[in-house]
């Protein structure tokens, strides 16, 4: 019998999903890496991307969770027992970038409340690094800032307060509010930054296709490394969500729901950036390209730029844009902490409050080092290595796994179709199958062999400061204790029972 929580709703799902994956990237690096590579033509190579990696991995991962019935250790443990260290891996992976993004989060409530007097005064570079986090050099911690330490413990308390609630209570309830929330105030974000003086300079910008561009090999590899890191994959976080469904769920609608969700909002930003962005370049008589930024850049020191110069009501507008980065990152971290409170409870045989209590309490204490004076550098490392190093190459060694080693695509194609309006035959069928065992493994693969040779090369963040010593010790290292703590747990022996397969549909179920 499968005692497994679920959602409450179909539609509960899917919210929770698009939650997921409609995080902060959404809003701050699909602009940047769009403009930067061919503005339209890009949507090319990003919607073949979709097709070809997003969409059907989706698939893959929501089938997964919802036949196996259980977080990603258990999921890949009933797989194949000896391929568990990969669900671990995945869980790793989520647990520590649940560390380092809940602070910006905190970053983003403390930028809400300073927009109501534009505490970040005429130079946001400066605030921002100086004043707010009071920044140390590469390598030094320093001491805790208040500033950054108060809106953190709000962060945690709102977050585990969902999570103690549970699936259909907690996570489900919270995700009916903030993405509905979420939207509104983006596109009210949206629809006053097209009335702008200049905003259309900034659209011709990042519309403005470039087509010379799509002969350009690294433009198609940044549209897959877009579409791989907006969509929340092989870090856990759908295969947990996915074991949540009932019996019978639409597994190939609900990906294409949740993923043109995703690329929607992700749109939308590009909209609403660029149109102010445009509006930024009017003010100071300049170019677009000289303005454009991406990631903590665009939202800590450029919008705030951007909000001093507003016509009307900055102040108001500067709330909506933190409010909406607040909503959008709450949503993510729910999901990503979640996975490894969903590992513990399946793995130990613990209470979901007390899985909680341990898994994100203790990811709350160690977040607390990325609150010091040294946090913004130690952060940024971080993300770098275990999102590059960590999320990407777990994909790839995913795919490997499920595909060419285990040969699982057929059978779990089969319990897709099981419960799905959309069936993967005929060339749908095909259209999966080719893009998880040719294309996507190929993309990646590349991707993979490109970034080792250029960290190889040259040392990440040299002009800033950063020095071989500092990159491995605290971004190397992780991406690889990653690896090694997901091999380690895969040693603790599941309980009799355990790997049996609860509530399995067959196709009577599906008559």
């Amino acid at each position: 019998m499968d005692n497994r929580p679920q959602w409450g709703t179909r539609a509960g799902f899917v919210l929770a999903a698009m939650g997921s994956a409609i995080g902060l990237g959404n809003i701050w690096r699909f602009p940047a890496v769009a403009y930067d590579n061919g503005g339209g033509a890009f949507l090319i190579p990003y919607l073949f991307a979709l097709l070809t990696a997003g969409i059907p991995l989706l698939i893959l991962e929501f089938t997964i969770g919802h036949k196996y019935r259980g977080s990603a250790p258990l999921s890949f443990a009933r797989m194949n027992k000896k391929y568990e260290w990969l669900g671990w891996w995945q869980v790793a992976i989520s647990f520590v970038i649940s560390t380092y993004y809940a602070v910006i989060i905190a970053w983003a409530i403390s930028y809400s409340i300073f927009s109501f007097n534009l505490s970040w005064g005429s130079n946001p570079e400066a605030f921002l690094v100086n004043d707010y986090l009071k920044a140390a050099a590469p390598g030094e911690f320093g001491s805790l800032v208040p500033s950054v330490l108060i809106p953190l413990v709000i962060v945690w308390i709102i977050t585990l307060g969902v999570l103690f609630k549970g699936i259909k209570k907690g996570i489900e309830i919270a995700n009916k509010i903030f993405i509905p929330a979420l939207v509104i105030i983006f596109s009210i974000i949206v629809i006053r930054a097209l009335t702008l003086e200049g905003a259309n300079i900034g659209l011709n910008a990042f519309f403005k296709p470039d087509w010379e561009a799509l002969s350009n090999g690294q433009v198609w590899v940044a549209a897959y490394g877009q579409i791989f890191f907006s969509l929340s994959i092989c870090f856990a976080i759908m295969v947990t969500y996915s074991s949540y469904l009932p019996k019978k769920s639409d597994i190939t609608n609900n990906a294409f729901i949740t993923a043109f969700g995703n690329s929607g909002f992700e749109l939308l930003a590009g909209i609403g950036v660029f149109s102010v962005l445009g509006f930024m370049a009017l003010q100071q008589g300049v170019g677009v390209d000289e303005v454009v930024k991406g990631g903590i850049a665009l939202a800590f020191m450029v919008f705030p730029q951007i909000i001093n110069e507003f016509p009307a009501f900055p102040q108001f507008f500067g709330f909506l844009f933190f409010a909406s980065l607040v909503l959008a990152g709450l949503t993510s971290l729910i999901s990503i902490v979640e996975t490894f409170v969903a590992g513990i409870q399946d793995k130990f045989k613990i209470s979901r409050n007390r899985a909680v209590a341990y898994g994100g309490g203790l990811s709350a204490v160690i977040s607390l080092a990325f609150a010091t004076q040294g946090g913004l550098n130690l952060l940024d490392v971080a993300d770098y290595f275990i999102n590059q190093f960590g999320i990407a190459l777990a994909g790839l060694v995913e795919i490997v796994i499920i595909v060419w080693i285990l040969k699982q695509l057929k059978p779990l194609q089969e319990h897709a179709n099981l419960s799905s309006d959309i069936k993967l035959k005929g060339l749908i069928g095909n259209w999966w199958t080719i893009s998880l065992s040719v294309v996507t493994p190929l993309v990646l693969g590349y991707m993979m062999f490109d970034l080792f040779r250029t960290n190889i090369a040259e040392v990440y963040g040299a002009a800033d400061g950063y020095t071989r010593a500092f990159v491995v010790q605290y971004g190397v290292s992780l991406a690889v204790a990653a690896l090694v703590i997901g091999i380690l747990f895969s040693f603790i022996k599941w309980k009799k029972g355990d790997l049996d397969i609860p509530g399995a549909i067959s196709k009577e179920d599906d008559k």
